[in-house]
């Protein structure tokens, strides 16, 4: 089976966000809808590099750093949350597209529909973009950081973050004409 990053998103996109495990499982059935072989190092490879440009995005939602403690609404002990693992969700590169049956994994699939705390999300894949950035820079990738550069402007379209100091730091990197 083969799925471009637009799709894969898409996939994410009809429940929010989903495990890693959800998602291979999602893509097996959709695969199997088509007639199509999966094979999962695959697909595992189509993930990550969807992840890798930016199509999808990895989200922790119990990332609370930096988040004010709120005692008053803060679960109960026993009550804990049953997210207790880091989603993928849609990037900001993505234009997500529904592949060819893709519109009936909502039915066949137990999946609850998640939610996404969009500025959560945002600061973490602004973290990330800052994080590589660095490690672009430092390299003197001049590739990478182009690709950074065109993810810098899309986060921005994307959420509503600045992202002026990575823009300056990759633009520095590049090469000048």
């Amino acid at each position: 089976m083969s799925i471009t990053h637009d799709e894969l998103a898409g996939v994410v996109d009809l429940f929010g966000a989903l495990t890693p495990e959800e998602l291979t499982e999602a893509l097996g059935e959709l695969a199997f809808k088509q007639g199509q072989e999966v094979d999962e190092a695959t697909l595992q490879a189509d993930i990550d590099a969807a992840v890798a440009a930016y199509a999808l995005v990895e989200y922790d939602p119990l990332d609370t750093e930096d988040d004010p403690v709120d005692t008053e609404h803060a679960p109960a002990d026993d009550a804990a949350s049953d997210e207790t693992e880091t989603l993928v969700a849609v990037g900001p590169t993505a234009f997500p597209t529904l592949p060819p049956n893709a519109e009936d994994l909502p039915h066949i699939l137990d999946y609850d529909r998640r939610s996404v705390d969009r500025e959560r999300l945002a600061k973490q894949v602004t973290q990330r973009l800052a994080a590589e950035t660095a490690a672009a820079t430092t390299d003197n990738d001049v590739a990478r950081a182009s690709k950074l550069l065109d993810v810098a402007y899309d986060i921005e379209t994307w959420a509503t973050v600045e992202t002026d100091d990575i823009r300056s730091t990759l633009t520095a990197a590049l090469p000048q004409d």
